[in-house]
C-alpha cells in the first residue's frame, strides 16, 4: 500500500467516526482511464473528501501558496497536487493537468477556482473546461454539502459521467468555452440539488 492509499484509510476512518460520512454514486467514477471530476468548492476540507469518495488516486491542481509552507507543501506534492498560479494563465500546470490525464489518471478540480463564502455555487472558470476540451477524459460532476463541523453531516454526490463532444471542435471559440463552463457548473449544481432533496 503506497502513501496515498495508507493516508487516506486514516482521513477516511476519520471521517468514518466522528463525522456522518455519505457518498452516493461512487460507482460513477469510472475504474480506469482518464477522469476528471469537477466539484463545488466549500472548504479547505474538499479535496480530502473527495479524495476519500472514490477508490483511485485523486490528483489535485493547488494552488501556489500552499506549496511555499514548508511541510505542508511537501507533503501536498507526495500525495499527487501540483500548484497553479491563480488569477493568470499557467502553462506550466495546464501542462502538468494534460500529462496526468494522458497517463490516465484523475485530475480532481474546483472550477470556482475559490471556496465560496456564502456555500452558494459560484461562476465557474474555464480550467476545467480547457482540460475536458484537450483531452479524451472522462467528466464526472460532483455535490458536497457539509459544514464540517464535528459529528454533522458529510456528503458527497457523484454523477454520471457527462459528455462535452457537442463543444469539441478544432477551433474552440470563447463562446463555446464559456457555455461548456456553464454546462458543466449546472452538472455539478444538479449534484448539489439532489443532496439538499436527499436532506430534506
Amino acid at each position: 500500500m503506497n502513501l496515498y492509499f495508507f493516508a487516506r484509510k486514516i482521513v477516511r476512518g476519520y471521517f468514518k467516526l466522528f463525522f456522518k460520512w455519505e457518498v452516493n454514486g461512487a460507482g460513477n467514477v469510472p475504474n480506469d482511464g482518464s477522469v476528471i471530476l469537477v466539484a463545488n468548492h466549500i472548504s479547505n476540507y474538499d479535496p480530502l473528501a473527495l479524495g476519500c469518495a472514490v477508490e483511485r488516486q485523486v490528483h489535485f491542481m493547488a494552488k501556489e501558496e500552499l506549496f511555499k509552507i514548508p511541510l505542508v507543501g511537501k507533503i501536498i506534492y507526495k500525495f499527487g497536487a501540483f500548484p497553479i498560479k491563480r488569477g493568470k494563465s499557467d502553462r506550466k500546470a495546464i501542462k502538468k493537468g494534460l500529462e496526468i490525464l494522458n497517463q490516465g489518471k484523475i485530475l480532481g478540480i474546483f472550477p470556482e477556482g475559490t471556496r465560496s463564502k456564502t456555500g452558494e455555487l459560484g461562476k465557474g472558470l474555464p480550467g476545467a473546461t480547457l482540460f475536458a476540451l484537450k483531452s479524451e477524459a472522462v467528466v464526472v460532476p460532483v455535490g458536497i454539502v457539509s459544514s464540517y463541523r464535528m459529528f454533522a453531516p458529510i456528503k458527497i454526490n457523484i454523477g454520471r459521467p457527462i459528455s462535452l463532444d457537442n463543444y469539441k471542435k478544432d477551433k474552440i471559440s470563447s463562446d463555446d468555452l464559456a457555455n461548456a463552463t456553464e454546462f458543466i457548473m449546472e452538472q455539478i449544481n444538479v449534484q448539489i440539488k439532489e443532496l439538499k432533496e436527499m436532506k430534506n
